[in-house]
């Protein structure tokens, strides 16, 4: 099995003073951290994910600006892919299937932002097309929601989604297991 770290949108605006900033992005951003260097130590392929908004009305990750750019704590080497998307699923209009394949991987450990949008919706995706998924929930964040009059904060919004990723299409695991692992 060859495993490879699909890092999803560590983007500056999500964290402090950025235009969408999330619950618990720093403590996410030192985890995934640690798996990159980790995969880079192992010599094991990386794959960074960078959210552009294609919609014009965009407020945040609007291509250009320093609040899109990916966070400095991940930030890619010259020789790591980068893969440019405009939808939450990481696979919808990209080269990520490709990437993935011609590094021969079967195994994706998943970080990144925010966790009830491209999190989820990229490991369905890659669930789908077959891969083995750790999801690594530690090294994800996401933000409160709101529906009608409900209120529902960060960590409750994260841990319901995890728990639905958790079992069929993933295998949510902390960050210092996975180091163990893999």
């Amino acid at each position: 099995m060859t495993s490879a770290l699909v890092i999803i949108d560590i983007q500056n605006d999500y964290f402090a003073g950025g235009n969408m900033a999330l619950d618990g992005c720093d403590a996410a951003a030192a985890n995934a951290a640690a798996l990159l260097a980790h995969f880079r130590d192992r010599r094991l392929p990386v794959v960074h994910v960078q959210h552009l908004m294609a919609r014009p009305q965009a407020n945040y990750l609007v291509p250009g600006t320093v609040g899109a750019e990916i966070h400095a704590s991940v930030a890619p080497r010259p020789d790591e892919v980068i893969v440019i998307k405009h939808f939450p699923n990481s696979f919808r209009a990209t080269s990520l299937l490709e990437t993935l394949q011609a590094a021969g991987a079967d195994h994706l450990v998943i970080a990144g932002m925010m966790t009830h949008m491209c999190i989820d919706t990229t490991t369905r995706a890659a669930f789908d097309l077959g891969f083995k998924i750790t999801l690594a929930h530690d090294a994800c964040a996401t933000r409160g929601l709101t529906f009608g009059a409900t209120t529902v904060a960060a960590a409750q919004v994260h841990a319901a989604f995890v728990a639905a990723l958790h079992g069929v299409f993933a295998d949510a695991q902390a960050t210092a297991k996975i180091l163990g692992s893999v």
